[in-house]
């Protein structure tokens, strides 16, 4: 991935300050069994997970690239295993290791289309057949200050929906047909518009995939 498609600096210095809030459908996990294997790519300090372990989930694994927010992690989910990674999107896995992979607010860190497209296989490799990937992010917004920002920062990144945040992010919200072709190996099971408050607590739009790999 390029520096842009890997913002680890970013996440290292907010790491004990942001907060997420994609919230976690439960009736798309109420049918696996508590002891599935779960991997949440782009952990974060681990917030998923524990709402995952509420629901009685024992086999959670958590990776980042930030090294800031797995240390926060590790603090307040002590017990959960969770690890750095080195080269996203490499995963240090075998294939099929894991039931559910869970995706939340990832995409929308990482610009590039080649990078999100890497990023997807690596977990499809990881994903048992018939397992599922859950994914939560950020589609365009209509209201006046997204096209303002969108429209501002296009000529420099090349592409509608990146913009950069005041404290030095580059985001990307995505038109919701583009979660139809990063997935278009996977079978989509469901999928659901949601609300959510962005990481600085401002209102964005959001939509939620569920989508299963090809059973052998």
């Amino acid at each position: 991935m390029t520096d842009l498609d890997n913002q680890t600096s970013y996440w290292d210095a907010v790491a004990a300050t942001k907060r997420f809030t994609h919230p976690l459908h439960t009736a798309w996990t109420d049918a696996l069994a508590r002891d599935a294997a779960v991997l949440d790519y782009g952990c974060g300090y681990g917030r998923t997970l524990a709402d995952l372990a509420v629901l009685g989930f024992t086999n959670l694994t958590g990776v980042d690239s930030s090294a800031g927010m797995i240390d926060q992690a590790r603090e307040q989910q002590p017990g959960m295993q969770f690890a750095v990674l080195d080269a996203p999107p490499a995963l240090p896995f075998p294939d099929a290791s894991f039931d559910l992979v869970v995706l939340f607010a990832v995409l929308t860190c990482i610009p590039g289309d080649a990078a999100q497209r890497r990023l997807i296989g690596e977990l499809e490799r990881v994903l048992k057949p018939g397992g599922l990937l859950y994914v939560s992010d950020l589609v365009l917004g209509d209201d006046t200050r997204s096209i303002e920002r969108y429209e501002r920062f296009a000529p420099t990144h090349g592409t509608y929906g990146i913009f950069e945040t005041s404290d030095g992010a580059v985001c990307r919200h995505h038109h919701p047909d583009h979660f139809v072709e990063l997935l278009a190996d996977l079978a989509t099971e469901d999928s659901r518009r949601i609300s959510v408050a962005t990481m600085n607590g401002n209102e964005a739009a959001g939509i939620q995939v569920l989508a299963r790999k090809a059973r052998a």
